[in-house]
């Protein structure tokens, strides 16, 4: 089965072409990346030059999986809407993953894992799972200032790739589980896992998790009653 592979969550992101050759057994045929700020501008073009460079098309895509959050507005909007499009055109399963519980599951750690990943603004992006081997179990995601987010980590395997999240928690005493930010394979993996289990989504039903509230949100005026 061939997957197409999204992440533009962040400031650099990447499209994957990776092959599900069994039921737990997923390998990357091919990946590109997308330089942050261009993403609208790369992604549709950089997915074509991939299947073309391999002398696939379109059509021959069986599903679709795509980093929903947490991370940029823009960067995931773009990057869903242009998922979105290509799904209902193809009317090809889409699999959207949390950026957080690939990287709880990539600590190879058992029971409960607090995955941190550095969300600016003095803030953190925290995932707190119960994991059993290649099962997360959510128990909650949020946007913690950075001060806070040592609360939950106390009584959690602390997992992230970003180095400000571990500084943060090695300056309290807390150990760390240093991992790579994901790649193709992890969410793939992940994602595969997920489409076996029935949780693909139609266009439709895909929706971003920011997690954070939009500036707009955060900033708008109450409507005068």
């Amino acid at each position: 089965m061939l997957l197409l592979v999204t992440d533009t969550s962040g400031k650099q992101g990447f499209v994957g072409l990776v092959q599900a050759r069994d039921p737990i057994q997923v390998s990357v045929i091919d990946e590109a990346p997308l330089a942050g700020g261009t993403f609208s501008a790369q992604l549709v073009p950089q997915i074509a030059a991939l299947l073309a460079q391999h002398g696939l098309s379109k059509r021959d895509i069986d599903a679709f999986i795509v980093v929903s959050g947490p991370g940029s507005f823009t960067g995931l909007r773009v990057g869903l809407a242009a998922i979105k499009a290509l799904a209902e055109i193809l009317r090809k399963p889409i699999v959207p993953v949390s950026l957080l519980e690939v990287v709880a599951l990539a600590s190879r750690t058992e029971g409960r894992v607090l995955a941190g990943l550095d969300a600016g603004r003095n803030e953190v992006y925290a995932g707190e799972y119960k994991i059993a081997g290649e099962s997360a179990e959510l128990v909650r995601e949020q946007l913690l200032p950075k001060d806070e987010f040592m609360t939950p980590a106390r009584a959690a395997t602390i997992v992230t790739p970003d180095e400000s999240v571990a500084g943060i928690a090695k300056a309290a005493g807390l150990s760390v589980v240093p991992v790579e930010r994901p790649r193709p394979a992890d969410i793939a993996g992940l994602g595969w896992r997920k489409l076996q289990a029935g949780e693909a989504v139609t266009p439709e039903q895909l929706e971003a998790n920011y997690i954070r509230r939009s500036d707009a949100e955060i900033f708008s005026k109450p409507a005068s009653s």
